[in-house]
């Protein structure tokens, strides 16, 4: 089946041809306009019966997909870091309310609090809900594979900066996805336990609704990363580390040091 993404061309078989403009596959729902630039009429994945341009039919998966990138994310980077990208990192932690979970790639120097913001680099589930694609140029349910190709021809100059050797990180990133893939991300917040101390262990948190709470074995933090923090608050210092908006591709957050 083809992806669906705004600005995909469809076929309805009382309305004719129209364009996409938002897309919730948490819900299966639509909306999509068809001759007027002004009114959009939402339609239901499941049973409008919706084709693509070409006559394909649109199926809907009833399960719901995950309501967050964070899984395909870390299969992408335990794929770099075989390649021999091991200074990529992947940075992941909950919004102040709760209800989605927020991510940041960067590369270079692995410097947790002074991570390079570069744009298309960093996002949230709650974009992700409406218009799951990471931000690079990539399709919607794209495989691994195609996510590392996106990501390469996006931004070679980031990727160049991720070529290099960071074995213990690899080492334990690599043994975080043998534990948690498929159903579980983990935080780099302090999700678990009471404001201002860091939990003895990985916070867990499942992708998708219905998967039970993990039950496998404590992870360790990532190398160094208890060191960094000497009596800080976490969750309030973790907080303030997201810019207020999505930098410009010529933002000062934008520039690899």
């Amino acid at each position: 089946m083809k992806p669906i993404a705004p600005g995909t061309v469809i076929f309805h078989r009382h309305r004719g041809y129209g364009v996409i403009t938002t897309v919730n596959l948490m819900t299966g729902w639509i909306a999509a306009r068809f001759g007027s630039e002004t009114r959009t009429l939402d339609l239901n994945l499941s049973s409008d019966e919706i084709q693509h341009a070409d006559g394909e039919p649109i199926l809907f998966r009833r399960a719901p997909p995950d309501p967050m990138p964070h899984v395909r994310l870390m299969a992408m980077v335990r794929e770099l870091h075989r390649a021999g990208y091991q200074r990529l990192y992947l940075y992941s932690w909950p919004k102040p309310s709760g209800l989605h979970w927020r991510w940041h790639l960067f590369t270079g120097p692995r410097h947790w609090m002074e991570r390079p913001w570069r744009e298309g680099w960093y996002g949230s589930g709650a974009e992700y809900n409406f218009n799951p694609v990471m931000g690079w140029g990539d399709a919607p349910g794209a495989s691994t594979e195609a996510l590392v190709h996106a990501l390469a021809q996006f931004d070679p100059a980031g990727m160049a900066q991720a070529l290099g050797r960071d074995e213990d990180h690899t080492l334990w990133f690599q043994k975080v996805c043998e534990a948690l893939l498929p159903d579980y991300t983990f935080s780099l917040g302090a999700a678990n336990g009471r404001l201002g101390e860091m939990p003895s262990s990985l916070p867990i948190i499942p992708v998708r609704r219905g998967v039970p709470e993990y039950s496998g074995p404590a992870l360790p933090w990532p190398p160094g990363w208890a060191n960094l923090w000497g009596g800080m608050h976490l969750a309030s210092t973790t907080a303030t580390l997201l810019p207020s908006q999505k930098a410009g591709p010529i933002s000062k957050r934008s520039v690899v040091p």
